[in-house]
């Protein structure tokens, strides 16, 4: 049998030395979670958090797949980034730190995102107060990219190369399958729900993250991508490991929405170490 292993980034799995899954299949992780574990495959989806990932220099050394990571010849940096913009505005809109990008050295290629500088500039001249207020909204992304790294474009993987815009998490569980061809996939800190009301994910409150008291993310894209890939590979039987089996809380109980599907199961964390890693 060939076990892998989905990590997300809710807070059941806090407690848990991930270690102990190496020797029995490989890891795939989420966004943040590189900044305290390297998992042998790690998928991100949002642009912040992957060109944080990128400048980190994580990326030289450990398998990555981002969304919409296309890279773009330096000639057409002028005309991407700045659209036509004069010097002088150039160099005020600079003043305000908007554009999030690694220091170049001898790339010839970069990946953008986020809407090119000229947009603002009609709202910096008009009013200063509304252009700060919209600064958290409109940085742009622009990272210098090596032509050895180990970054891969999910389209390269989807059916059709189209990118079926799931979240980070399922996603991965789409990569593990199509590359590793498994029989067994374990969802680790998949919570899904909250047990307290506010949002359920370690890394809250940094970059890139929201604040904790922030609400509960909505839980429906999440069941219905998982739930796909469930369907689309019944000869595969997928685990969702919770804290307990009480069924006491909005985490740790049967998604409803999984209930005719046979290859979804439910199990501990106990579990997983005692049956299901010997």
């Amino acid at each position: 049998m060939t076990k892998v292993f989905c990590i997300g980034n809710g807070e059941s799995r806090k407690d848990f030395n991930l270690d102990l899954l190496k020797p029995h299949g490989k890891i795939y992780g989420c966004n943040a979670i590189y900044r305290q574990y390297t998992p042998d495959v790690l998928v991100s989806v949002d642009h912040g958090i992957m060109h944080e990932i990128y400048q980190s220099g994580y990326c030289y050394k450990n398998e990555t797949w981002f969304r919409d990571w296309t890279t773009v010849p330096d000639h057409m940096y002028d005309s991407m980034v700045y659209a036509g913009l004069s010097k002088i505005d150039i160099e005020e809109l600079n003043k305000w730190h908007i554009k999030n990008e690694n220091k170049r050295t001898d790339e010839k290629e970069f990946v953008m995102h986020g809407a090119n500088l000229s947009g603002l500039v009609t709202i910096l001249k008009q009013n200063k107060d509304k252009f700060q207020r919209r600064i958290s909204q409109n940085v742009l992304c622009v990272s210098w990219v090596r032509d050895d790294d180990k970054t891969n474009n999910l389209m390269d993987i989807m059916p059709n190369n189209r990118d079926l815009g799931w979240a980070a998490g399922p996603t991965s569980g789409y990569i593990a399958v199509k590359k590793d061809s498994p029989t067994e996939v374990y969802l680790l800190g998949h919570d899904l729900n909250s047990t307290t009301g506010k949002v359920n994910n370690l890394y809250k409150g940094t970059k890139y993250y929201v604040v904790p008291e922030h609400g509960p993310t909505p839980s429906v894209n999440w069941v219905t991508q998982w739930k796909q890939l469930f369907t689309q590979n019944p000869h595969i039987n997928f685990y969702k490991v919770n804290t307990n089996m009480k069924g006491e809380d909005r985490v740790n109980t049967k998604i409803y929405e999984w209930n005719e599907i046979k290859n979804i199961h439910y199990i501990t964390y106990e579990n997983l170490l005692d049956k299901h890693l010997k």
